[in-house]
């Protein structure tokens, strides 16, 4: 399972009657935290979670907590000072140095199931909604779920009040979803890799030797379609990137001029500068008027020869893309390396 939220709540949902629930939710940080506030995690009546709030570190005292909520029917919130030396996240040696609070919320049909079922079957349909939870120090539940209310919401996540209250606002989105256009052996680990970053991946390919199910059964879709029928699919509303591979200059070159339509925010092509100036004139399209940019070569420059590495630096592009993150080292020590040789 992996931790983004739409994974948790699709286990959750057929079992949320046979196990006593809670949602942990962080709701502030402050200085350096694993995760950012809106970050959440499943804890049942068996011992088990679902998710991480942290490196590993707090999981097993926040399910202690998450038992007494179970018990009392209650909410709680509880914060985490890796600065403060009698503190539990000091004790552990976690040095982080940052504050993490979290409120914790029981999951019970009397509450609506804290609104988690609505905003689970809209989040599985590719919708995206605007997740509202009471912070309260009396132990009060209060949740709500809006399909639309993200569209004024600049942030992923804010605390705001109301009246006497405090709420944590949170967009809740489904997990990227990408698609490859081409099957080769070096789409393979693409494909794999985007599954193991919880993605949703659709694959192309309508050549009869490429594309079968046993090479990519990590795939949630393989299309076989005309490339000009591409974007009647029903799930082509909800492509965030692709990346195009079919090592065919005529396939690559229908492939960008029908996705030029598409609302993908990661637009890539496989192969140098030169083969990408092939492709577009084949496309009859001028890079400096394209809808959608192009990115080619496709990924960062991390070095990559094999299927896997260069694999590992295109989603690493469209990831960073997708996130408006720079792509660029945290430390610069890249920097420090390339000036070094």
């Amino acid at each position: 399972m992996n931790n983004h939220l739409t994974e948790l709540l699709n286990y959750w949902h057929p079992r949320r009657d046979e196990h006593l629930w809670v949602l942990a939710t962080v709701y502030k940080t402050v200085g350096p935290c694993y995760r950012r506030a809106g970050a959440m995690m499943l804890f049942n009546d068996l011992g088990q979670h679902y998710g991480l709030l942290s490196g590993g570190c707090l999981e097993a005292d926040i399910q202690r907590l998450a038992a007494r909520v179970m018990h009392s029917k209650r909410s709680l919130t509880v914060s985490y000072d890796g600065s403060d030396e009698d503190d539990i996240t000091f004790q552990m040696g976690i040095g982080c140095g940052g504050t993490v609070h979290i409120v914790l919320q029981p999951i019970l049909a009397e509450l609506n199931y804290l609104n988690l079922v609505e905003a689970y079957e809209h989040l599985s349909s590719g919708g995206t909604g605007l997740y509202s939870q009471l912070i309260a120090t009396d132990g009060a539940v209060q949740s709500d779920w809006d399909a639309d209310g993200c569209v004024a919401q600049k942030s992923s996540s804010e605390l705001i009040e109301k009246g006497s209250q405090t709420w944590l606002l949170t967009v809740l989105s489904p997990p990227p979803h990408l698609l490859v256009i081409g099957a080769g052996v070096d789409a393979q680990p693409v494909v794999q890799l985007a599954k193991t970053l919880g993605w949703t991946v659709t694959l192309w390919d309508s050549r009869p030797a490429n594309g079968r199910r046993e090479y990519f059964l990590a795939a949630d879709q393989i299309l076989r379609q005309p490339l000009d029928q591409l974007m009647e699919q029903k799930s082509s509303a909800q492509w965030n990137a692709a990346v195009v591979m079919s090592h065919n200059l005529q396939m690559d070159a229908e492939a960008i001029k029908v996705l030029q339509h598409s609302a993908v925010e990661y637009l890539a092509l496989l192969g140098p500068v030169s083969r990408k100036q092939q492709v577009l004139i084949l496309a009859e399209l001028d890079e400096q008027e394209l809808c959608i940019p192009l990115a080619g070569p496709a990924g960062l420059n991390l070095g990559a020869e094999l299927p896997e590495g260069i694999a590992l630096s295109i989603l690493a592009e469209c990831h960073a893309v997708l996130q408006g993150a720079a792509g660029q080292s945290l430390s610069g020590v890249l920097t420090a390396v390339s000036e070094s040789r």
